[in-house]
C-alpha cells in the first residue's frame, strides 16, 4: 500500500474532536467499485450527443462524485443545449449495461471490509437503484445490508454534509466519530463540513492523474492511500 500522509497531513476544524471511531462510512463509485471510468465515459458521451463539448477529464474534475440531479442543473445553467427529456434514464441505463460488461469491486476491499470491527455503511451520490445493481453486481452488497445511503435521501448532496449526516444519525453514530472513505473532492467537502474525519482513496481506475491526492489532500482529507492492503492499520490510526 503506498500512504502518502507523511507529508500531506489537512488540519482539523475548529471542534473536530479526536472520539473513539464508532463508525466508517464508504463512498461507493471510486471506493467500493471501480465505476467510475465506465460512468465518467458514458456521462461523457451522452453530453457529446446533445452538443456539450467536454472530454472525459474535464467531466471527472467537474462532476465527480456528485448526483445527476447536480450535474444537470450545471449544464442547464452553462450550457445552451436542449437536453431531452429522457436523457438522465438514457445515460443511466446505458451506464448500468456497461457495469455489466466490466465492472469490478476494488482490488482487496471485500477482506478489508469484512475485517472491520466496527459498524460500517455506505453513503453514496448514487441513485439507490444503481447502488443496488453495482454491489450486487460485486458481491458486496451483503457486507451493507441495510446501511446503504443515497443523496436521494436529503435535500442537498455532497459538497453539502447531509448526506453523511444522514448516515450517521441512521447509525446512531456521533459525527465526531465517523471516518469517512472518499475518492473526490465534493465527497471529502461533505465529510469536513459534517465534523467527520476522512481518508483519501485514489486507487481508482480513474486517479491516473494524481495518485497522490493533492486535491483531496487540500479538500481536507487526513491521509490518502491508493490500495486497501493496510486499511485495518489506517482505521486504527484515523
Amino acid at each position: 500500500m503506498t500512504d502518502h500522509s507523511s507529508t500531506t497531513t489537512a488540519p482539523r476544524p475548529v471542534g473536530d474532536a479526536h472520539a473513539p471511531l464508532a463508525l466508517v462510512i464508504f463512498d461507493c463509485d471510486g471506493v467500493l467499485v471501480d465505476s467510475e471510468p465506465i460512468s465518467l465515459a458514458r456521462l461523457t458521451a451522452g453530453l457529446n450527443g446533445i452538443g456539450v463539448p467536454m472530454d472525459v477529464e474535464t467531466v471527472r474534475v467537474r462532476f465527480a462524485g456528485t448526483s445527476m440531479t447536480s450535474i444537470m442543473a450545471h449544464i442547464a445553467r452553462d450550457y445552451p443545449v436542449t437536453v431531452p427529456d429522457d436523457f438522465v434514464a438514457t445515460v443511466k441505463a446505458d451506464t448500468l449495461r456497461a457495469f455489466d460488461a466490466g465492472l469490478t469491486a476494488m482490488p482487496g476491499v471485500a477482506r478489508a471490509v469484512a475485517g472491520l470491527a466496527l459498524p460500517h455503511c455506505v453513503a453514496s451520490s448514487s441513485d439507490p437503484v444503481r447502488l443496488a445493481h453495482t454491489l450486487g453486481l460485486t458481491g458486496l452488497l451483503p457486507l451493507f445490508a441495510g446501511r446503504v445511503y443515497s443523496s436521494t435521501m436529503v435535500a442537498r448532496g455532497k459538497p453539502a454534509p447531509d448526506l453523511f449526516l444522514h448516515a450517521a444519525a441512521a447509525m446512531g453514530a456521533d459525527p465526531r466519530a465517523c471516518l469517512v472513505v472518499e475518492d473526490s473532492v465534493p465527497g471529502v467537502q461533505a465529510a469536513r463540513a459534517a465534523g467527520m474525519r476522512v481518508l483519501g482513496f485514489t486507487g481508482g481506475g480513474h486517479w491516473t492523474h494524481d495518485r497522490g491526492g493533492a486535491d483531496l489532500v487540500a479538500a481536507g482529507a487526513a491521509r490518502v492511500f491508493d490500495d486497501f492492503s493496510g486499511f485495518a492499520a489506517l482505521v486504527a490510526s484515523a
